[in-house]
């Protein structure tokens, strides 16, 4: 049986981007003693001849930074759930020996996940000139369209920034919790589509033989935490698959979400600087991007690092939430 929440959630993941607007809380800036042991792990790296994500966790030991990591960990399941790591001198380095260190602080903090079909564990975030709209296995991250605010599919997402555009790519986050509790307070009636298994597109991510189709609810209450899903875009392009239209009670519903998101009271932008380490969790805090305009020349164009993980405290999920876990494409024949 579905259990369905009916109190508020207070605490810190119930946070407004007013309440954030004078506290940068939230940005973690490494120490230069940090940023030395980090340089260290590199070197170790390089001198095995490996480079991300080829190298594991023991390869990359950073054992002065214990503490830290397991601030990192804690604040993203049970503080506010996201942060914003600052402080990498990326004028110091290749973008390979970025990578090496992104990857091997990855690795600390939990498993790395693939993120496509593919296998892809440690992804790269640039406009490849492709239409989100038109087609259908395109994902927005080979764009430089705005994103509308979604969740992945893994415990938290990350982003390294090697590069930024020219104009324009804002990183924005909203709290999924807090929108919960607006839905709580202003529209009630609509707590029961909340908890249904609507059909998403995987867009061309699933393997031979897998169903292009899974189902998930938008939030669901479990083990004493809610966890939110939400992919608006995956959900609308299933219908054409399915041949099942969405209720006019939830397009409803999908509008009010929308218009929470995108509330400046509710959501909070950042322009994430060369080196700058962003990291999510997905269940409890939707993310965006504005548009953005790049420049001509490909060594010049944004480019970011991706990385999904499973963390070692991640909670528990419904059997009806449980979606690809192990990553992208798990289900191969």
């Amino acid at each position: 049986m579905t259990l369905i929440l009916n109190e508020k959630i207070q605490g810190p993941s119930a946070w407004k981007g007013m309440d954030l607007a004078k506290d940068d809380s939230w940005i973690y800036y490494l120490s230069e003693k940090t940023v030395v042991e980090l340089e260290k792990a590199v070197v170790h790296v390089q001198q095995k001849g490996l480079k991300a994500p080829e190298f594991k966790k023991e390869d990359f030991p950073i054992p002065n930074l214990a503490d830290e990591v397991a601030y990192f960990v804690d604040e993203l399941e049970n503080g506010k759930g996201f942060l914003l790591i600052r402080g990498l001198p990326m004028d110091k380095y290749s973008d390979e020996e970025a990578s090496i260190i992104y990857w091997g602080l990855g690795l600390h903090m939990g498993k790395p996940i693939t993120q496509d079909a593919r296998g892809t564990l440690l992804g790269h975030i640039k406009d490849q000139g492709l239409d989100f709209k038109d087609n259908k296995k395109v994902r927005g991250y080979q764009t430089n369209v705005h994103l509308d605010y979604h969740t992945d599919l893994a415990d938290v997402v990350g982003l390294l920034c090697l590069r930024k555009a020219k104009s324009g790519g804002l990183s924005s986050i909203a709290s999924a919790i807090a929108v919960y509790n607006e839905i709580l307070e202003k529209h009630p009636e609509y707590l029961d589509i909340l908890y249904r298994p609507f059909h998403h597109d995987l867009r061309g991510e699933e393997a031979p033989g897998q169903s292009p189709i899974f189902t998930s609810p938008i939030f669901s209450y479990y083990d004493g935490k809610l966890s939110c899903r939400y992919l608006r875009q995956y959900v609308e392009s299933a219908q054409l698959k399915t041949g099942i239209s969405l209720k006019k009670e939830e397009v409803e519903l999908f509008n009010f979400i929308d218009s929470l998101t995108h509330d400046p009271n509710m959501h909070i932008d950042m322009m994430m600087e060369p080196g700058d380490m962003q990291f999510v969790n997905n269940y409890t805090i939707f993310h965006s991007r504005t548009t953005f305009e790049d420049y001509e020349e490909d060594e010049r164009k944004r480019h970011l690092l991706r990385l999904w993980l499973n963390m070692p405290n991640g909670r528990k999920i419904a059997p009806d939430f449980e979606v690809c876990r192990e990553g992208m494409a798990v289900n191969k024949p």
